[in-house]
C-alpha cells in the first residue's frame, strides 16, 4: 500500500491564518494532503486531527508548519510524538527540523552496538543517555512552543489593560456592527439610484441592479435612512 504524505495546518483564534502554514507545507511537500482545524484552542481534542490518527498507517508521513500546530501543551505533545513514532508514522516540524521522527530513529540506530562481553553494560548506560538526550531535545521544543504563546498572551492581557487604563477603547463597541464590503458597495448603489435618495429608479429597479435580494434590500434602506 503505498504510504502518505499529509500536511497538518491548525490556528485556534480567528486573527490567525490557515494560508501561510499550507504555502509553507506546499513549498517543500507540493503533494501532500492537506488536513485542516480552526478555532479548536490548545488541546488535542480535535475532530480532524483524531479522524487523521486513525488513518495513518507505519510510513506515513505528517507535515507541521511547526510544533506547536501538533500541540502546545509539551506533556501531551510529546506523548503523542513517541506513540505516532512507535507506529511508524514519520513526523516532519518545518521549523524545528532537530526533532523530526527521522532525527530520532538515526539517534537509535546510531547507538553502540553490544560487544557480548562486559563492556555491554557500560554501551548501554550510553545508549539510554543518548535516548535521553533526544527526548530532552523534543521536549525543549515543546516547551518552548508552549511557552512563546503562554507569553503571547501574557503580552496581550497587559496590552489590553493598558489600553482600557487609557480610556482606548478595546475591541468592537457594545452594539456596534462590522459592515461587509459587499453591504458597502450595495448602499452606495441605493444611495445614488434609489428615489428615496439621490436617484431616479424604483425599489424594483434598483434591486435589480444590486442584485440583492429584496429583504436584504429594504433592511439596508433601513439602516441608511
Amino acid at each position: 500500500m503505498k504510504n502518505t504524505v499529509y500536511g497538518y495546518c491548525r490556528i485556534s483564534t480567528m486573527k490567525q491564518k490557515l494560508q501561510r502554514q499550507i504555502d509553507n507545507i506546499k513549498r517543500e511537500f507540493p503533494d501532500a494532503v492537506i488536513i485542516t482545524e480552526e478555532y479548536t484552542g490548545t488541546t488535542l481534542d480535535r475532530p480532524n486531527w483524531s479522524k487523521l490518527q486513525k488513518r495513518l498507517k507505519s510510513g506515513d508521513t505528517v507535515v507541521f508548519d511547526e510544533v506547536s500546530r501538533m500541540s502546545r501543551n509539551a506533556e501531551e505533545g510529546f506523548a503523542l510524538y513517541e506513540d505516532l513514532f512507535n507506529r511508524g508514522v514519520n513526523l516532519v516540524f518545518l521549523k524545528e527540523r532537530h526533532i523530526d521522527t527521522e532525527v530520532y530513529r538515526q539517534a537509535l540506530q546510531n547507538s553502540v552496538s553490544m560487544t557480548g562481553t562486559d563492556v555491554d553494560c557500560i554501551l548501554e548506560g550510553v545508549n539510554k543517555y543518548l535516548m535521553i538526550l533526544a527526548k530532552r531535545q523534543i521536549e525543549i521544543a515543546f516547551a518552548t512552543a508552549q511557552h512563546e504563546v503562554d507569553y503571547l498572551h501574557q503580552r496581550t492581557s497587559e496590552g489590553v489593560r493598558k489600553a482600557q487604563a487609557e480610556g482606548k477603547q478595546v475591541g468592537r463597541a457594545t452594539g456596534s456592527k462590522v459592515e461587509t464590503a459587499k453591504a458597502k458597495a450595495a448602499k452606495e448603489v441605493i444611495r445614488k439610484h434609489s428615489k428615496d435618495f439621490n436617484g431616479s429608479l424604483t425599489d424594483a429597479e434598483v434591486i435589480k441592479l444590486t442584485g440583492i435580494a429584496r429583504n436584504t434590500y429594504y433592511k439596508y434602506k433601513r439602516e441608511m435612512k
